[in-house]
């Protein structure tokens, strides 16, 4: 129980600073943006969407609608669906001057957006399937690597929640922790979780517009996900997913 009333300290808006100073108060330098894209990468241009991908225009349509889906049609998505959907989620519509920050339709404390979007790609249009990474500066895909098996691998990584393998797409959200931490120091962790389920709503919400589903994971295997996207699992690594099809 002493665990359980220590963890809960972590929610409340007292928690101690410790007078820290963080690393912008230090005046240290921002950490990037965005990951860098490794030369010669395979880049993927996404294409512009329009009201023609919309099955539902109405907001309150779409949020009335809004449900966890776990079954799925075995059907394509479209690639200008996907492209909207990674715009409503970590889409970027303007850099600040200086390069400190960008503005986008997802909200982020301190617009700090320290979230990375992977892509476990099964069913969509013009994509092999694999790994990718969306390039939310400049809305473009990046590939990483094709994966045997990947279906299955999908579905250990996500202990066994045989919907995930089944999707068109599933989003796999990392978390760049110091993007963060940088203005927030240790206040920064209770901030990053917070968005990252505005990103997830986000995503529930187009998915409706364009007639899919998804469903938010949070029970998933840190090792394997992290294997699957090629990141450490200490400056980086994953914290949510959300697999999307046609229902």
């Amino acid at each position: 129980m002493d665990k359980i009333m220590g963890n809960r300290i972590f929610m409340k808006s007292e928690f101690d600073r410790e007078d820290i100073l963080s690393d912008q108060e230090q005046g240290l330098p921002q950490p990037a943006l965005q990951k860098p894209v490794a030369a010669g990468a395979e880049i993927i241009e996404l294409p512009k969407f329009d009201e023609a991908v919309f099955i539902k225009t109405d907001v309150y349509a779409c949020l009335k609608g809004r449900r966890s889906r776990r079954k799925y049609k075995d059907q394509q998505m479209s690639l200008k669906e996907l492209s909207f959907l990674l715009w409503a989620t970590q889409g970027v519509d303007r850099k600040m001057d200086n390069n400190y920050a960008t503005f986008r339709p997802v909200a982020s404390a301190g617009a700090r957006h320290p979230f990375e979007t992977y892509l476990w790609i099964f069913n969509v249009e013009g994509l092999k399937k694999g790994v990718y990474r969306y390039l939310a500066l400049s809305h473009q895909l990046v590939f990483l690597k094709e994966v045997e098996g990947l279906e299955e691998k999908a579905n250990d990584a996500t202990l066994g929640q045989l919907f995930v393998g089944k999707s068109a797409v599933t989003f796999v959200w990392s978390c760049v922790p110091y993007r963060g931490e940088w203005r927030y120091n240790i206040t920064s962790h209770k901030a990053m979780l917070l968005d990252a389920g505005h990103i997830c709503q986000n995503l529930y919400i187009a998915c409706e517009a364009v007639g899919s589903g998804t469903c938010a994971i949070a029970a998933y295997d840190q090792k394997l996900c992290d294997a699957l996207i090629d990141v450490d699992g200490t400056d980086e690594y994953t914290v949510y997913l959300a697999p999307v099809a046609k229902y």
